[in-house]
């Protein structure tokens, strides 16, 4: 579905796989931790049992990969009954910090699109996770002299949009969101009267997926993130 685009001022990206690659490692890692784990429990159980125990955790760690580490040590240790030993602790600490050490890999055509809306737009970066992560990859990517401001949110349902959008006096009939995740890029900016564009990548968190049907109303799908030089 195609949308009007008259009047937006302001452009706000998402981060994590809309603007480098992120979730890649994350599955990578959880590959790793079920390697680590193989004998206590067969590989889909560890991962239902990871996953879970994340969702149990995101009201205390929140967002990103400290978070995603502690569950990490945790799950391990339900798993196996307290009895996992130091050495795999070690080891999950370990792999948490090969994440947090990951060069920044950009999307394709990311610079390009930037470059070109720089002087058009307004733009912002809106993202959740850790605070210290994210500015550290923000920096890493070189991507810093394009963006007029830089929020890292605790979430991003309806109301962070919105709190956040007065703070910055945008209106949300002037604001357009671009991002990967439908639950949190796309439909809480539409609910708020917001413009929104998906663009999906290809692997997508199982806490971030859309599984009921959506009426497409005020946001669009294209297949890469160069197509929005067409519409803006």
């Amino acid at each position: 579905m195609e949308i009007n685009f008259d009047g937006i001022n302001v452009i706000g990206f998402d981060a994590d796989d809309t603007l480098w690659v992120n979730e890649t490692y994350f599955r990578d890692t959880e590959n790793k931790f079920a390697d680590l784990l193989e004998k206590y429990e067969t590989k889909n159980k560890i991962d239902q049992e990871l996953f879970r125990t994340e969702i149990k955790n995101l009201d205390l760690y929140g967002y990103g990969i400290k978070g995603f580490m502690l569950s990490m040590i945790e799950c391990a240790l339900d798993l196996s009954n307290n009895e996992v030993s130091s050495k795999t602790i070690g080891a999950l600490l370990d792999l948490g910090k090969e994440m947090i050490s990951q060069p920044v890999e950009l999307l394709n055509g990311v610079e390009e699109v930037l470059r070109s809306l720089k002087d058009k737009y307004r733009l912002i970066v809106l993202t959740k996770g850790d605070l210290l992560d994210q500015e550290r990859k923000l920096e890493r990517s070189g991507l810093s002299e394009y963006f007029h401001h830089v929020e890292v949110l605790s979430d991003k349902k309806e109301k962070n949009y919105s709190d956040l959008l007065e703070h910055l006096q945008i209106a949300p009939s002037e604001f357009l969101m671009i991002g990967n995740s439908l639950k949190s890029d796309v439909l809480p900016l539409v609910e708020i009267g917001a413009r929104a564009i998906h663009v999906p990548f290809h692997t997508t968190w199982e806490h971030e997926e859309v599984k009921d049907p959506i009426e497409n109303n005020g946001y669009m799908t294209i297949s890469t993130l160069t197509d929005i030089l067409e519409y803006v």
